[in-house]
């Protein structure tokens, strides 16, 4: 009679939980991973938002994006502007952003002029007397 080759299923089992040691200790670094990339991206977008708004700022004669002749922070942003601030053509200030960034956390693109931060109901949360530029998400981001 010919031996049979092969695993027993003993063996198998015993490989089985080996694979799932394994994967319970590095499916949590991964997620680790994903929300720190997350945060930096966010992070990054808030510094070209912050330095954007600033820029308009100073060819504004320090008016706010979207403070003047109308136009909304998008618009103020992403279009050209005349020195009051408002639609103009490509002889004029801008574009200073070639669309707004998404918020990774909230996966929106929106901002909110003057709401309540931190409610999620946007992707950005801009505050028209300040000119503060914050992330509107329930996570603790509204302090970037």
């Amino acid at each position: 009679m010919k031996k049979q080759s092969g695993f027993t299923l003993v063996e198998i089992l015993i490989v089985v939980v080996i694979l799932g040691i394994l994967a319970a200790i590095v499916v949590p670094q991964f997620s680790d991973a994903s929300a720190e990339a997350k945060t930096s991206s966010l992070v990054s977008d808030l510094q070209t938002m912050r330095s954007q708004i600033q820029l308009y700022k100073i060819q504004h004669s320090g008016a706010l994006p979207g403070a003047n002749a109308g136009t909304t922070f998008t618009e103020a942003m992403t279009g050209y502007t005349t020195v009051l601030g408002a639609v103009g053509d490509v002889n004029d200030y801008g574009p200073y952003m070639q669309k707004i960034p998404t918020n990774q956390f909230t996966d929106l693109a929106t901002i909110t002029e003057n709401g309540t931060l931190g409610d999620a109901s946007a992707g950005w949360e801009f505050n028209t007397s300040t000119g503060a530029f914050h992330a509107d998400d329930t996570v603790a981001h509204s302090a970037l």
